[in-house]
């Protein structure tokens, strides 16, 4: 049996594997699956539709699965998705999707979730990325797998944010934010690429030599934001060990519909 406190109210149908475990006080309603090793801390209530998997840590006073906050919304069966081994600290929000995109909120695996983070509906966050406290972002958001969000970041609706990117404090985010790039301020502009960031995960040399030649043909050279695509695309010739760091950059830019942060 799951470890569940004599206080925490479990609704029949709610799925709960044997390792789990829900703190005191806290709700878990009937269309919640939790998977094994994960742990529910005291009063928090996990809601609609919500999918938990494996070995994730959620502390006190968490809402997850909550219905979107979308006038539209009627109803619909709409879900949330959480992966393994996501750090989910206290008083976060997600909420279920929309049936006017996917239907689906998902958070991947590996994240690091701080206090006060709100995933807002149809939000689709990669792996590895981290959240500092009070990150906000508004539906239809895509984050990109190990992408750092810095304290009270604030994320407008339909902005796509790179992988490897990373944000500083109080920014707010209106347009795209290109992979590695590194960005600060209201309204946000580029100061950089995240070079430490990629040291530490192992990039070699050429690759981080071919982020840096990008971000000049981004930001240095006075490109337009096509001139720059094109540009990037012809370092796969001289740069093979990075190709698929260029073909990702190149592939996000081409599907940037809000323009990139400047």
């Amino acid at each position: 049996m799951a470890n569940i406190h004599p206080t925490a109210i479990i609704e029949p149908g709610a799925q709960i594997a044997e390792t789990a475990s829900v703190g005191p006080y806290s709700i878990v309603r009937a269309n919640v699956s939790i998977g094994e090793g994960t742990s529910i801390g005291p009063h928090c209530v996990i809601e609609g539709h919500t999918t938990i998997g494996r070995d994730n840590r959620v502390f006190q006073f968490c809402s997850l699965g909550g219905v979107p906050q979308d006038k539209k919304y009627a109803g619909e069966p709409t879900r949330l998705e959480i992966g393994d081994r996501n750090t989910i600290r206290e008083f976060c929000t997600f909420n279920l999707g929309t049936a006017q995109d996917v239907g689906v909120t998902r958070l991947g695996d590996d994240n690091w979730m701080m206090a006060y983070v709100h995933l807002a509906h149809d939000c689709q966050v990669g792996s590895k990325t981290i959240f500092a406290n009070n990150a906000q972002i508004a539906g239809h958001v895509h984050v990109g797998d190990w992408a750092i969000l810095g304290g009270y970041t604030q994320v407008h609706q339909f902005v796509k944010i790179g992988a490897h990117a990373m944000s500083g404090l109080g920014t707010t985010l209106s347009q795209d934010v290109p992979p590695f790039a590194m960005i600060a301020g209201n309204p946000a502009q580029a100061r950089g690429f995240n070079v430490e960031g990629l040291k530490r995960r192992g990039f070699s040399g050429e690759r981080i030599a071919a982020v840096k030649q990008m971000h000049k043909l981004l930001y240095r050279q006075g490109h337009t934001l096509e001139e720059a695509r094109q540009a990037i695309d012809g370092l796969a010739q001289t740069m093979p060990e990075a190709q698929e760091d260029i073909a990702m950059m190149s592939r996000f830019l081409a599907e940037s519909t809000r323009g990139i942060v400047r």
